[in-house]
């Protein structure tokens, strides 16, 4: 990739199993770190697929009927456990030394503020939400929109502490921070009633109407600008780019014992 450095590069990637859209995230923060500046991955999953954050509970889940049947995968990031197929991920990396590889919750709100200022220029009504206490109970609860941390994305909805659309949760690695946003869209299907949370389109039908990659890279663009950089989708996906790495790397997310290792 030569693409000028004030530029903040995103890939969008067709749909993937759980085990290769992972192992391509741990790649996009390895390329991060050779090209020394952030970079972007949007990207959605090719079934309906349950991933758990790094340190959640296997046997938790295992025992959830709300998502029984569904394949698993686990995060590298942490946070709560996310149903995919009906929503928009993304990946960011950024090495450690740059100004959004520091304090956590700079990265996040680069992402979370970008979205709701987007959202509220289209008459959506979004905010960041200041997170609840310990006494909330949320780290024991299994599902990420069940629970609220500070710079989650909130809008009007059927939830009462604001409905939650946008969650990101991080994985610090040695030289390169890894964080993980999913955007709900769309209610998640082959999921019973408890893991069923409206998404943004379900709530504002109003909001698809752009489109999904628009709506994408007008966040990239918000993201961008506010780094003083210019955004920019490559041409190409990022996956087919770095196949061997890819392959290589999805080995260890598909391994039972990486599923299996809490």
């Amino acid at each position: 990739m030569t693409a000028p450095a004030n530029r903040l590069v995103a890939w969008w990637d067709e749909p993937a199993a759980g085990h290769v859209n992972m192992a391509a995230d741990e790649v996009l923060a390895a390329e991060a770190v050779r090209l020394g500046r952030p970079l972007v991955r949007f990207y959605g999953w090719s079934t309906t697929t349950f991933s758990l954050g790094a340190f959640q509970r296997l046997a938790d889940a295992r025992v959830a009927e709300a998502v029984a049947g569904l394949p698993f995968v686990r995060r590298p990031s942490g946070g709560g456990g996310i149903v995919h197929g009906s929503d928009l991920t993304y990946a960011a990396a950024v090495p450690r030394d740059h100004p959004w590889g520091g304090e956590p919750q700079v990265l996040y709100d680069a992402f979370h503020e970008a979205l709701a200022a987007i959202l509220t220029a289209r008459g959506i009504t979004a905010r960041l939400h200041p997170g609840r206490t310990a006494a909330a109970g949320d780290d024991s609860r299994l599902f990420c929109f069940d629970r609220r941390a500070r710079g989650d994305l909130v809008v009007p909805g059927p939830s009462t502490d604001g409905h939650k659309i946008l969650g990101s949760a991080q994985r610090r690695l040695k030289a390169a921070v890894l964080q993980h946003g999913t955007l709900l869209l769309e209610t998640p299907r082959h999921v019973a009633a408890t893991a069923a949370h409206p998404g943004l389109f379900d709530l504002y039908p109003a909001a698809a109407a752009a489109g999904v990659r628009d709506l994408a890279s007008t966040w990239l663009d918000r993201v961008a600008e506010a780094a003083g950089l210019r955004g920019e989708i490559a041409a190409e996906e990022f996956r087919p780019l770095h196949a061997a790495a890819i392959t290589a790397a999805a080995e260890r997310f598909a391994d039972p014992a990486w599923l299996e290792r809490r």
